[in-house]
């Protein structure tokens, strides 16, 4: 039951907000993404220790069409109850990021915010085929509206190729889902869309192989994987920034956690058929993502290129099948989301001070923002994986299982670490420490309600860094099962 009120919560406070305006529409958002919070932290209390995959404690079954063999099945196990944490998480820091904005309708925009969150915990919790691709494209939607609607100059095409690429991989995805619920009804037995019944399923090789590239094509747009990214920057760059920490901190969550939990275990053999150019890519796209953000001269584009990067490493981590390399994936997409949504409301905060985000056009700014200085600093050093931040763990994990994989390919992802610190402390340089600029001496430093975001952030920075068992005691039984599964 606990599950499902994760679920309504957000629903409930965004038909609400359509009723009430100004300051209390953003008392009204911020209120309930905070009590999301508390459900979501009481629910780590009642697994009592006990974690499973295929029968999670907190797990609601409604058969909505029977005959069809169709459940509204809903559970969380701790790979899903971390990703709905970090979901819980971010969502009031990102709302609290957005209220120093004067958005044109801020009910509408605080709305579908919190209607995003309800699409993103559904993906995370759901058990039942029909029900996962319900609610992945319900986080299609708002997002939609928030980049379009509040975006840049540019936000119409943009959010266009977005969308357009999300529909395609998401078609392509049903068509991989609906193959596999007719599979189930084989040799008369009934057919079901439940998540079980798609591991239980005996299939061949090549049927595997093209179920994993159909469904695996709209996980590697979301991700995205090299090459099917040109939708991010663009994307990145011309939303607004509480929509940008939603793409970047949660929403390209949605297509490693859908990999690992609607893809590995149900066709591993037809997975093994494609590993090698899969590994190929994301290593590519390690090294693609490091350069390009080298040359970026916006902010934004460069923490988007950096974004990309990160995850090719997490997906080639993913793609090992090592104990290893699934724990850093789980481990780094905490760290990811927690890092991302940070730079990028740095950014957003030295744009909002200065109207620009051009890093030739700064310089300086730390002379007056000491605060800023810090958690800056932090929240970069995270992303960059100094030892005892919380980028350290996973991406050492992630590196230790490509290496067990192919030494080689292990070898050249290293070069993430060296490439992170060119670009991202060259960038810290540039407009904290560089030559003063027309800002340095009329900057302001950063106010309450900015602290209040950055705080919690840099505080999780060190506490993924130097206690990880707390979040990985939790994932360890989910992850060895999915191995379990995939090694069947």
């Amino acid at each position: 039951m606990l599950t499902a009120l994760l679920l309504i919560l957000p629903v409930v406070a965004a038909l609400l907000l359509h009723f009430v305006r100004g300051s209390a529409a953003r008392a009204l958002a911020l209120g309930a993404s905070l009590l999301e919070l508390a459900l979501a932290v009481y629910a780590a209390f009642q697994f009592n220790g006990v974690y499973s995959q295929t029968n999670p404690t907190l797990e609601l079954k409604y058969h909505w069409l029977e005959s069809a063999g169709i459940a509204f099945h809903i559970g969380m196990d701790g790979l899903s109850y971390l990703l709905v944490l970090l979901t819980a998480f971010l969502v009031p820091l990102i709302l609290l990021a957005s209220f120093r904005h004067n958005y044109d309708n801020p009910s509408a925009f605080y709305a579908l915010v919190l209607f995003m969150q309800t699409g993103l915990i559904g993906v995370f919790v759901a058990l039942d085929a029909f029900v996962f691709y319900f609610f992945w494209e319900v986080a299609l939607i708002p997002i939609y509206f928030l980049a379009g609607v509040w975006g840049g100059e540019r936000r119409v095409p943009v959010t266009l190729k977005f969308f357009l690429y999300t529909v395609i991989g998401s078609l392509l995805m049903l068509a991989g889902f609906v193959y596999l619920y007719y599979m189930t009804g084989v040799n008369g037995a009934m057919r079901s869309s439940d998540l079980d019944a798609f591991y239980n399923l005996t299939l061949s090789t090549q049927e595997q192989s093209w179920v994993f590239l159909l469904i695996f094509a709209a996980f590697a747009i979301k991700m995205p994987l090299w090459p099917l990214h040109s939708w991010q920057p663009d994307t990145y760059e011309q939303a607004p920034a509480p929509a940008s920490m939603l793409l970047s901190g949660i929403m390209l969550k949605m297509g490693i956690y859908g990999t690992l939990r609607w893809l590995m275990p149900i066709v591993p053999q037809g997975m093994s058929v494609h590993v090698g150019w899969i590994m190929v890519l994301a290593v590519i796209g390690i090294i693609y993502g490091a350069i390009i953000a080298i040359r970026q001269r916006d902010v934004k584009r460069l923490i988007a290129f950096s974004s990309l990067s990160h995850v090719g490493l997490m997906i080639a981590g993913m793609f090992t099948l090592t104990d290893k390399g699934l724990q850093g994936t789980v481990i780094q997409m905490l760290a990811h989301g927690v890092n991302v949504v940070g730079m990028f409301f740095i950014a957003d905060v030295i744009e909002r001070r200065t109207g620009t985000r051009q890093i030739a056009e700064l310089g300086g700014l730390t002379r007056r923002t000491p605060l800023l200085t810090v958690c800056f600093l932090v929240i970069l050093l995270g992303t960059v994986a100094l030892p005892l931040t919380n980028g350290f763990v996973g991406e050492f994990l992630l590196l230790m299982g490509v290496y067990q994989f192919n030494p080689w390919l292990g070898a050249v992802a290293g070069l993430t670490i060296i490439f992170g610190a060119v670009y991202l402390l060259r960038m810290f340089q540039r407009v904290m420490l560089g030559p003063d600029s027309s800002f340095s001496e009329t900057i302001t430093d950063l106010t309450g309600s900015e602290l209040a975001v950055l705080v919690p952030l840099v505080l999780m920075v060190f506490w993924i860094g130097l206690f990880p068992g707390t979040f990985m005691h939790i994932s360890e039984p989910a992850v060895n099962k999915l191995l379990v599964l995939i090694n069947r």
